[in-house]
């Protein structure tokens, strides 16, 4: 259901996220996707011993000789939890609920303060007009 919001890439790419869990000094296994996503791109993917990433996309034709673009978003969520919802941001993957226009989680934080950030990046490298 979420996959077909729009615009749609954009949310493939969040369900994919919600997935994995990221709290705050566990971000090891989406870093490792974000590593997975660049190379399986061939997309120059850099990362540091702190796990961050950098994934570095060629200019379209036509714009080989423009100024080049940054877009940052973190990749770790806050991670809060209804008392009587039994989770464990470690393992379990987001459970969203779309309520009409509005997307949340049963019982726990969406996290996409963080997450959706980095599904707008995912999809603007993902697409080829670009």
């Amino acid at each position: 259901m979420i996959e077909q919001l729009k615009p749609t890439a954009v949310w493939r790419f969040f369900c994919e996220i919600m997935q994995i869990p990221r709290p705050s000094k566990h971000e090891e296994k989406i870093s490792a996707y974000l590593q997975k996503f660049g190379n399986d791109h061939g997309f120059e993917t850099l990362h540091d011993s702190l796990g961050n990433v950098l994934i570095r996309k060629p200019a379209s034709k036509g714009y080989e000789n423009s100024q080049g673009v940054c877009l940052q978003a973190h990749m770790d969520m806050v991670c809060e939890k209804n008392g009587d919802k039994n989770f464990d941001f470690l393992k379990d993957p987001i459970q969203p609920l779309l309520d009409g226009e509005w997307l949340t989680a049963d019982g726990t934080t969406l996290g996409a303060d963080d997450g959706i950030g980095v599904a707008a990046i995912l999809a603007i490298l993902d697409d080829d007009i670009i």
